[in-house]
């Protein structure tokens, strides 16, 4: 693709079909592949039966984001990130439970021209109604780059619970290495929490280096009266909640590669303020 690339002109080359531009900025492509073998993909709501991908229905496929960034050598790439979902005439999105499957295309620059290096057009389902949510890019490594999801789901009128996923190239395809609860929480009246993520750079690890997690929220026992829904809170915390009335929490995990994936070691490091 010449320079500058256009995302939408791209995703057609990729999945060729025709182009809805409905209102609301709604554009998406609706296309069908007789020849592609289905297979399999991961939801990571846990949806039961087979999720097998391209739809046999049709598939409607949207630009989800452009991401730009360049190495230490200069060297300059483009992530183009997608969102499939079943074709709807309407350019609709449901299924409250169902996630928007993700796909990747990365692009290197030469001269005038974006040249495509890797394309898998299904990596895993994120989010709810059929909407993945943006990748983010953040650095993991020399040079060695990932995405990170933040996948929120929850039930009509209760709590919504968010979980962080980082998605990185590791045995020949892009794949979810890391998987963390307790990263937000919110439609709840009496606890709440949000989450934030860093890399440690400590020079320890030229690749998958640690990634810390801290989360941060407030509990109060008065508003539990307000909750419609019975909040578990998390295992570090659950003490303090049945014997203080309110208080302000922060969590510190810290999650290092081992094998496959990001696991959590050591303890996780807890402490309160404004406890009452």
């Amino acid at each position: 693709m010449q320079d500058p690339i256009d995302g939408v002109k791209t995703m057609q080359k990729l999945f060729p079909g025709k182009l809805y531009k409905l209102s609301d900025h709604n554009t998406f492509i609706s296309w069908k592949c007789k020849t592609c073998k289905p297979l399999p993909f991961t939801d990571v709501n846990g949806v039961e039966g087979d999720q097998l991908f391209p739809y046999s229905e049709g598939v409607a496929t949207r630009l989800l984001a452009n991401i730009d960034y360049s190495n230490s050598k200069g060297n300059q790439f483009k992530i183009l990130a997608f969102n499939h979902s079943y074709y709807d005439a309407d350019g609709l999105q449901t299924g409250r439970f169902s996630g928007g499957l993700l796909g990747l295309a990365k692009f290197a620059k030469n001269g005038n021209a974006w040249e495509m290096r890797s394309f898998q057009p299904a990596v895993a389902a994120f989010g709810a109604f059929s909407q993945s949510p943006k990748p983010k890019l953040l650095q993991i490594g020399e040079d060695q780059y990932a995405f990170t999801l933040l996948h929120v789901n929850g039930g009509a009128g209760g709590p919504f619970e968010g979980y962080l996923y980082i998605v990185a190239g590791f045995d020949g395809k892009y794949q979810p290495i890391l998987e963390a609860n307790n990263y937000q929480l919110t439609n709840v009246s009496s606890i709440t929490w949000s989450g934030s993520y860093s890399v440690v750079d400590d020079g320890a690890k030229k690749h998958f280096r640690d990634i810390i997690i801290k989360t941060s929220g407030s509990f109060s026992k008065a508003a539990k009266a307000d909750d419609e829904f019975e909040v578990t809170p998390p295992d570090e915390i659950a003490a303090m909640a049945k014997t203080k009335k309110s208080f302000n929490f922060e969590i510190e995990r810290r999650f290092s590669f081992k094998g496959k994936s990001y696991k959590l070691i050591g303890n996780p490091v807890v402490k309160f303020s404004n406890v009452k």
